[in-house]
C-alpha cells in the first residue's frame, strides 16, 4: 500500500511539472522563429525563403509527439511579433504575408480542379479518335 501511495505521488508530480517542462521550448521556438522571419525579411529577403526558414526552425525546435503546422507556426510568430512589439516594430509590416487570403487561395485550388478535369476529358476524347478516322483523304 505504501508503495502504490509512493507511485501515485510520484506521478502526481510529474503530471505537474512536466507540461512546464514541455511549453518553454515552444516559447522560445516561436520567439526565435520571429527573430529569424523578421530579421530575414529586414535584411531584404523574399516571404518565402523568410518563411520557410522561420518554419523549419520551429518545426525543429518545438519536439514532441506532434508537429507543428503552418498555421500554427504562422500564428506563433504573430503573437511573438505583437507580445514583443518594441523589438520587433519593423516586422509588423510583414505579418499579412503569414496569413494570406483563405478565399482567394481556395478560389484558386477550384480553378485548378476544374482545369485539370477539362484536360482529362480532352485526353479522353482524343484517344477515342484514330489515325485513321482524322487522315482527311482516306477513302
Amino acid at each position: 500500500m505504501q508503495i502504490f501511495k509512493q507511485k501515485k505521488l510520484i506521478l502526481l508530480i510529474l503530471g505537474i511539472f512536466s507540461p512546464l517542462t514541455l511549453t518553454t521550448p515552444k516559447v522560445n521556438a516561436s520567439s526565435f522563429g520571429a527573430e529569424i522571419f523578421c530579421t530575414m525579411r529586414d535584411g531584404g529577403n523574399d516571404h518565402e525563403s523568410s518563411w520557410e526558414a522561420a518554419y523549419t526552425y520551429i518545426k525543429k525546435q518545438k519536439g514532441g509527439i506532434f508537429k507543428v503546422s503552418p498555421k500554427q507556426a504562422a500564428s506563433l510568430i504573430t503573437e511573438t511579433v505583437i507580445r514583443e512589439s518594441e523589438k520587433f516594430s519593423f516586422c509588423i509590416a510583414y505579418l499579412d504575408n503569414l496569413h494570406p487570403n483563405r478565399k482567394l487561395q481556395q478560389e484558386l485550388k477550384n480553378k485548378e480542379r476544374r482545369r485539370k478535369k477539362l484536360e482529362k476529358e480532352l485526353e479522353e476524347a482524343n484517344e477515342e479518335f484514330t489515325d485513321e478516322t482524322i487522315e482527311r483523304y482516306s477513302y
